[in-house]
């Protein structure tokens, strides 16, 4: 019983595109990626008209980075050629990533209704709009940390010397 160990066309292991666009396609991806680099470094240039709304920005800035994950993913990580089995892995994944999105929103939305006395004092100010206001603020926030704090320490030096006039 003999086998055929000849290699199909195509399918040696010295070849260097393996049927996956070669290096030409490479190099064009590898030439997006770039330009869109650039695209993200424009954002923070004197060149970008939206410099009043940070948000348009942010915005911006998501869109080139999911374009750029997108392209590694379909090139360098062979995505593009590999079977629909990448759906089943995929697919449910994304869906389960957006139900924990929704549901950790609600708990962020509300975790400072839950905030101790203590970390209140700590928590920024919703009103301190202006860098300065906020920087007074967190002076006085830390002035009465500092008040809460050796209230409490002696208060405990209190309560310890109360405690050994009792037990004489």
């Amino acid at each position: 019983m003999t086998t055929d160990h000849s290699q199909k066309p195509g399918h040696g292991h010295g070849q260097a595109d393996h049927g996956h666009g070669g290096t030409g396609l490479y190099i064009k991806v590898f030439l997006a990626l770039c330009v869109l680099t650039s695209m993200s470094f424009f954002t923070v240039s004197d060149f970008w008209p939206f410099h009043d709304t940070p948000a348009v920005g942010w915005v911006f800035m998501m869109a080139v980075s999911c374009t750029k994950a997108l392209l590694v993913m379909t090139f360098f990580m062979h995505l593009l050629w590999e079977a629909n089995w990448k759906y089943v892995l995929t697919i449910p994944a994304s869906m389960m990533s957006v139900f924990l999105v929704i549901a950790l929103v609600p708990d962020v939305g509300q975790r400072i209704r839950s905030y101790s006395e203590e970390r209140l004092i700590y928590a920024a100010d919703e009103s301190a709009e202006v860098h300065g206001e906020a920087h007074e603020q967190h002076d006085a926030t830390d002035d009465e940390a500092k008040k809460h704090d050796e209230h409490k320490h002696d208060e405990s030096k209190k309560s310890k010397a109360h405690g050994e006039t009792e037990g004489s």
